[in-house]
């Protein structure tokens, strides 16, 4: 799949890498990077570096490779379906499964379960992402849509870059709230020292985050937080979370693992227009056990 953007008379001196992510706000700065400097991006004819200035101008065609079985195998892994048609599946990701093949997770992943579950998915995400919209960390448990063709996808990718999609989690908190609810909006960035965490930085460093809370039950553990994501950064409830002095327990990055096994994150609810039929779907991915075990009930 090819697509084609001219360069205006506003985008000279704009690096390559800085243009693109706007325009195909599907794929993450890293995976555009990596289709630039293997050549799947010319400016007029030409493979350039991703630091490559633009002059005004100019034609960037963007190719992203199909899915490819030398580098994600299909897999005969269990899958808890919450929803599947034609166009879309919809999961109720365990903890401890990871999204896609990675440096240390080449089998075994959320993929190599959708190629041997799906006759086709769509090939935007590239050759270890096809079908991936959007990500869950590996602890994250719930509510997760992958699509099966391109145009799934791409209407997929309009919702969530133009918030238009329901996001809305259930945290257990380390401490109590001082109030019942509030609305974090900090922005993030990776840290300045430790670069495999995000932190929440000063304006003009980070980009937008923008996160409700509401506290439903507080329990001999700590307190258990419905948290709505009106934006869509790396690790941003647990980094909000944390900036306001109740870090998610069991997070053993920005908190403290504790006796929980994982970090008790879960997606619990999910929300958008079908992208073909336009009707709005919406979904909740059960309580997981290790929440009810933690004396969540009633929901």
């Amino acid at each position: 799949m090819a697509r084609e953007f001219s360069a205006g008379p506003d985008d000279k001196g704009t690096r390559l890498d800085h243009f693109l992510p706007p325009r195909a706000p599907e794929l993450s700065r890293s995976r555009l990077q990596a289709l630039i400097l293997s050549g799947h991006v010319t400016v007029d004819g030409r493979a350039v570096k991703p630091g490559a200035k633009l002059r005004g101008g100019e034609r960037i065609v963007l190719t992203e490779p199909p899915p490819s079985p030398d580098t994600a195998h299909a897999e005969d892994i269990a899958l808890d379906v919450l929803f599947e048609d034609d166009d879309i599946i919809v999961l109720n990701k365990p903890p401890g499964l990871v999204v896609h093949p990675a440096a240390g997770h080449a089998t075994g992943t959320l993929v190599n379960a959708l190629l041997h579950h799906c006759e086709g998915l769509s090939g935007i995400g590239g050759v270890e992402r096809p079908g991936i919209v959007h990500r869950l960390d590996k602890e994250t448990s719930g509510c997760l849509v992958a699509a099966k063709n391109d145009h799934a996808h791409q209407s997929l990718v309009r919702q969530f870059a133009g918030r238009e999609v329901t996001k809305i989690y259930l945290a257990l908190a380390a401490g109590k709230f001082a109030a019942t609810s509030g609305e974090v909006n900090a922005p993030i960035g990776r840290h300045p020292v430790h670069r495999q965490r995000m932190a929440v930085l000063r304006a003009g460093k980070g980009r937008e985050a923008r996160t409700s809370w509401r506290v439903l039950a507080e329990l001999p553990c700590g307190t258990l937080v419905e948290c709505t994501l009106h934006t869509g950064r790396t690790h941003q409830i647990r980094v909000h979370l944390k900036h306001l002095g109740h870090p998610i327990l069991g997070d053993d990055v920005y908190g403290k693992r504790g006796p929980f096994q994982r970090q008790m994150l879960h997606a619990w609810k999910l929300g958008f227009a079908h992208p073909r039929a336009g009707r709005r779907l919406d979904f909740t991915a059960p309580v997981p056990g290790d929440f009810l075990a933690a004396g969540v009930h009633g929901l």
